[in-house]
């Protein structure tokens, strides 16, 4: 229990008991997560983790410039008539990449897509791009998205 409770200051409070072990193992002690894992329950450690913030999205105010003219209409009656567009960020072990899409909400299909390592704007300009050569058009008739960068 005196290892564990050293092994735990040590790390900073974070390791729960599968590191832990790993940690004791690593020393020669032959020892099961779940030994450590009572143990830890018993002295009443516990491992905590705090989740690094990370800023994926800005928030100009778009109240007064942007009108969200799709109103909850998911379904368009036709290709092409609307598009909406998102960014999802993905954890590496190099850091973030963000993954921006593009959809036809009238077929369901991610129509064009990029990954990139930084939120710029150009990224999505790309998608758009993309997805216009994809569906050969000039634009759809609608772009929804989240008010994102």
């Amino acid at each position: 229990m005196e290892q564990i409770r050293r092994i735990h200051k040590e790390f900073h409070e974070i390791y729960g008991a599968p590191k832990i072990t790993e940690e004791m193992r690593k020393a020669g002690d032959a020892v099961s997560d779940k030994t450590v894992g009572n143990y830890m329950r018993e002295i009443g450690t516990r491992s905590c983790y705090t989740k690094q913030d990370t800023k994926t999205t800005i928030q100009p105010d778009f109240s007064r410039k942007l009108r969200n003219i799709l109103k909850k209409q998911f379904d368009p009656v036709e290709l092409n008539t609307v598009w909406c567009s998102d960014i999802t960020y993905i954890w590496t072990d190099t850091g973030f990449v963000y993954l921006t899409s593009i959809m036809d909400l009238y077929s369901r299909k991610i129509i064009s897509w990029v990954l990139s390592d930084t939120l710029a704007a150009k990224w999505v300009i790309d998608a758009i791009r993309k997805a216009k050569k994809e569906r050969n058009v000039d634009r759809s008739k609608s772009m929804h998205r989240d008010r994102g960068i």
